[in-house]
Order: C-alpha cells, then structure tokens, then sequence
C-alpha cells in the first residue's frame, strides 16, 4: 500500500497508522514511533496550510487537549507538558484552537506568513479574545 494514491484505496479502506503491534504509543516518542507510509508523519503535508497555529506558553495548562484531538499527532508534548507545534505535519486545520479552554487561548490561528513572535506580542488579554 506504501504506493498507492489517495484515489486509488477502495470505500471503507482502513489505513493504520503505525506499522507492527503498538503496545505504549502515548509513551512512545514521535521520532520512535514505526508509522506507516500512509501516515502523513511520514511525508510533509506542511505546505496545505493557509493558516497556522502559534503557541503562546504564557497561557497554556498543560491540559493536553490539542495533543489527544489534533489529527495528525503535530502536537509535541513530553512528560505531560506541552512544548509546541511539528510545523513540518501540522495542515493548519485548527483543531487544536478549537480545544483550547483556556482565555485567552493558548493557541490561535494566523495567516502562514504570520510571525510569531509579532503574533505573540500582540497576543489578547484576559479581557478580549481573538
């Protein structure tokens, strides 16, 4: 399967994203990890993106909610603690914001040729959100 297309998987194809028996995934490292060549982890999917998360560790938790809901395990956390974005996998679909309880959130979305530390210093307060 490592070679076939998008198109080309027939209806209700389940693709498996690690290769072998996953026994400790959560506590396995990304770069450990045996994924599939079908797992988008494998190939960059970084130029779909329009828009892009920016994380602002000031305000985070360390909930791990945008680690256990983002799609496409772009969410680098160690030890339960949240250290930023794989820009090389993330799509830019926002799942991650979505998530975010925090206020102001602690990830919010920008245009791809945002920067971030621009971004950053500007960042809402307690008060607005954006």
């Amino acid at each position: 399967m490592a070679n076939t297309g998008w198109d080309e998987f027939e209806i209700g194809a389940m693709l498996r994203s690690f290769d072998g028996s996953v026994n400790d995934i959560a506590g396995t490292k990304q770069e450990d990890r045996a994924y599939s060549a079908n797992n988008s982890f494998t190939a960059s999917v970084a130029d779909w993106r329009i828009k892009k998360p920016i994380y602002n560790k000031d305000y985070c938790i360390d909930c791990q909610f945008c680690w256990v809901y983002c799609p496409d395990i772009s969410i680098i956390s160690r030890d339960k603690k949240m250290l930023g974005i794989d820009m090389e996998h993330c799509k830019g679909c926002g799942v991650c914001v979505e998530v975010c309880p925090t206020n102001p959130k602690s990830l919010l979305m920008f245009p791809e040729q945002a920067d971030e530390e621009t971004e950053i210093a500007q960042w809402p307060s307690k008060d607005e959100e954006k």
